[in-house]
């Protein structure tokens, strides 16, 4: 072994020995060798179990599922107010158009950073605030109450949410620590020269927060820790003083270049101050001619790093949506007034309830919003539709969004063979993932795979299983080929696994098979399946597919009129075993359980006797919103694909700190998907304040007489969407 040079290193001659033997021995070297022997100016750094500076640098295609951008017409509401991004309408045909992503955020944020839609990010001024909110407080995120058949239900986090925060929480700090500095990073190279970030933490991790933000951002770029002080917060007794406030961290990406604009607290009553003014870089009393010094009269105060603000109480009836770490619009309206311009994009990539983006709306910014939570999606969709209806209603401009996610890509994802194979290499390499994927489904499934080529993919209890295609929905051809191939081998009974159905599909497809003597069950293949650590434990959990039935009703005395009234809606849900949650209940205690599709009030007396009482009582209790396009097919959804690289292929791989730039917008290409862009032109939902919903929607007067496929959305009280299309003709 070659001498260590010591004039380079400075070690020592029995430094070098020890060096020697430990490498010879394959042991770790001791950690101040890291310093000594490799170049590293940071004076601080924060090390964690697993730490690394790479990051995602993956790159999907966006699928948008939904278009809103003028709400329904409301009783009393005032005429449209015309601004140059809309049409006489009211919709709007020009402009950024704002953005509610569901999915994982770290694959969210490297396909904005490094994708097409990195583009219009640019075009609209880029990125100029973040503001997030982690999981600190750890599962209380996912978790929430709803209200249905006038009992509250608590619903627990779904198994993918629990994944998320398994990965987040499952080794301790280290794994959180892991998590938000990947996605602290992809921030950072997202954000404009100009840009600010706050980031709210609490005890959990408010130490380590900041020495990773340093390490990020640079010490250089804080701006200030931010003390949240809700002095209404009702805390039990306990043996330490009650914990009652939270932590903000704001960064800016490049120091003396990020907006602020100071803000001020309206006082309860005016004060009399002496009149102070600097010279010198000291505060000093202003006197007048005569020597004496001056006094003002305040009625307001400038803020401070500690912001006295209320946090949101159940009984708060406006703002309040049962989600328990929902920040009040009071302490975002700071951050956004304070680090924002009007007509600004601003972005919250833990968005939950839907905060920032409907404070951003009111406050006339733009924003990018994104969460894992279906459910917080949800919430979201229906918080700023709203906020839109509130605009709309006083004469004030508010902008289209969108929903989106990375939908089958995220599974093509999960396929993809990287590296430098030729032709036939890589058609074997992709056939071995593909079946490897199949065996993952199989597994989760508890079905017997079959060996060899066979048109069925396994059985379980007596059925045969076939999975669908992965890129694309299950449709009529697929179907139709199922009940061919059972009828070849004499078979009556067959499951039929999927990501996604083609709208419309069912019930009718099922009983044109039962015609045919096969008995057919579609099951959608759930996002876990992905998880290799939920199919070992056995955890993962395929739903029926929901039915929703809709029905037009012709308007007397026009031809061109139309309504659409929801006449039935079937869903099955079980949230996990309700064998054992009844066990888990105390004697004395009462609670709400979901069981094969109805929801049950479970009461355990004293004696420990169950008595159960079903709280659903018609299907309208499964539905908490429900939406319509009524032409469909008239929008195609387009989405950019890499000429060269193709629709998964990242760039180059980069470090924490390369701050690689997007890929040329020229290089992509628009293709057409296959499907059609959801466009909302009416919607009914439920509220905390008003819990009634409507069946039958307005009116609706077509331009021209015609065929029309219009498509009815349904939500459940849990966040699940199902569609049908349904044909009219008009005229």
């Amino acid at each position: 072994m070659a001498r260590i040079d010591k004039k380079t290193y400075d070690l020592t001659d029995a430094e070098q020995r020890d060096l020697v033997t430990l490498i010879q021995q394959g042991k770790p070297l001791p950690e101040k060798y890291r310093f000594i022997l490799f170049e590293d100016k940071r004076e601080v750094e924060l090390v964690w179990n697993g730490k690394t500076r790479d990051v995602c640098t993956t790159v999907l295609p966006f699928q948008t599922l939904e278009h809103i951008d003028e709400p329904r017409e409301e009783v009393g509401s005032k005429k449209e107010a015309q601004f140059d991004w809309l049409d006489p309408r009211g919709r709007q045909i020009k402009g950024w158009t704002n953005k509610l992503i569901w999915g994982d955020n770290k694959l969210i944020l490297s396909s904005l950073k490094a994708g097409p839609l990195r583009h219009q990010i640019e075009e609209a001024g880029g990125l100029k605030l973040i503001y997030i909110d982690p999981p600190f407080d750890v599962g209380a995120d996912f978790s929430m109450d709803i209200e249905i058949g006038g009992e509250e239900f608590h619903k627990e986090p779904t198994l993918l949410e629990q994944i998320a925060y398994r990965d987040t929480w499952g080794h301790g700090a280290d794994s959180f620590l892991a998590m938000i500095y990947e996605r602290l990073v992809l921030m950072r190279d997202l954000m404009a020269p100009d840009a600010t970030i706050y980031v709210h933490c609490d005890w959990h991790v408010g130490y380590a927060i900041r020495s990773v933000m340093n390490e990020v951002f640079g010490p250089e770029n804080f701006i200030n820790e931010i003390v949240w002080y809700y002095y209404n917060k009702m805390a039990p007794v306990s043996a330490c003083f009650p914990r009652a406030s939270d932590r903000i961290f704001s960064y800016c990406k490049t120091r003396g270049e990020y907006t602020f604009h100071q803000q001020y607290e309206k006082l309860d009553a005016p004060v009399r101050r002496l009149k102070r003014q600097f010279v010198g870089g000291k505060a000093i009393n202003v006197r007048d001619d005569q020597g004496n010094v001056e006094y003002i009269e305040l009625d307001k105060k400038r803020l401070d790093d500690v912001w006295r603000l209320s946090m949101l109480q159940p009984a708060d009836k406006k703002e309040y949506l049962a989600f328990r770490t929902q920040k009040p619009e009071t302490l975002l309206e700071r951050i956004l007034k304070a680090s924002s311009n009007e007509g600004d994009l601003v972005a919250d990539f833990f968005v939950g309830s839907g905060t920032t983006a409907a404070v951003a709306e009111k406050l006339g910014r733009r924003w990018i919003a994104t969460d894992l939570g279906k459910f917080g999606i949800h919430t979201t969709r229906k918080r700023l539709i709203g906020v839109q209806r509130e605009l709309k209603a006083s004469g004030k401009p508010f902008r289209a969004f969108e929903v989106l996610n990375l939908g089958r890509y995220e599974r093509q994802a999960y396929l993809n063979v990287g590296g430098r194979l030729n032709g036939k290499d890589k058609e074997r390499a992709l056939a071995q993932k593909e079946q490897e994927f199949r065996d993952l489904i199989l597994r989760a499934y508890k079905a017997q795979p079959f060996e060899g080529s066979s048109f069925f993919h396994g059985k379980n209890a007596g059925r045969l299983v076939v999975i669908g295609p992965i890129n694309l929905p299950v449709g009529r051809l697929f179907v139709e080929e199922v009940i061919v191939e059972c009828r070849k081998i004499g078979a009556s009974r067959a499951d039929i696994l999927a990501f996604e159905f083609e709208m419309g599909l069912f019930p009718a497809a099922l009983e044109e098979a039962r015609q045919k003597g096969i008995d057919l069950a579609p099951k959608y293949i759930p996002a876990e399946v992905f998880d290799k650590r939920a199919v070992d434990k056995g955890q993962v959990v395929f739903h029926d597919i929901s039915f929703v039935e809709a029905t037009p009703r012709y308007v007397k005395g026009n031809k061109l009129a139309i309504q659409i009234e929801l006449t039935d809606f079937s869903v099955y849900y079980s949230q996990g075993a309700a064998e054992a949650a009844i066990a888990n209940m105390k004697d004395g205690k009462n609670g709400v359980i979901c069981d094969r599709g109805q929801l049950y009030k479970v009461t355990k007396t004293k004696d420990g006797v169950v008595e159960k009482e079903r709280v659903t009582k018609r299907w309208t209790d499964w539905v908490d919103y429900w939406a319509i396009d009524f032409d469909y097919e008239s929008r195609k959804e387009i989405v950019k694909v890499h000429k060269s690289l193709g629709v998964l292929d990242p760039p180059a791989t980069t470090g924490a700190g390369s701050g690689a730039a997007m890929l040329d917008p020229n290089d992509f290409e628009e293709q057409w998907t296959g499907g059609y862009i959801f466009e909302n032109e009416w919607q009914s939902f439920r509220t905390r304040q008003n819990r009634e919903l409507e069946l039958k929607t307005a009116p609706h007067v077509y331009a021209r007489a015609g065929r029309y496929i219009v498509a009815v959305k349904v939500i459940d009280i849990f966040g699940n969407d199902t569609m049908t299309l349904v044909p009219v003709n008009v005229g």
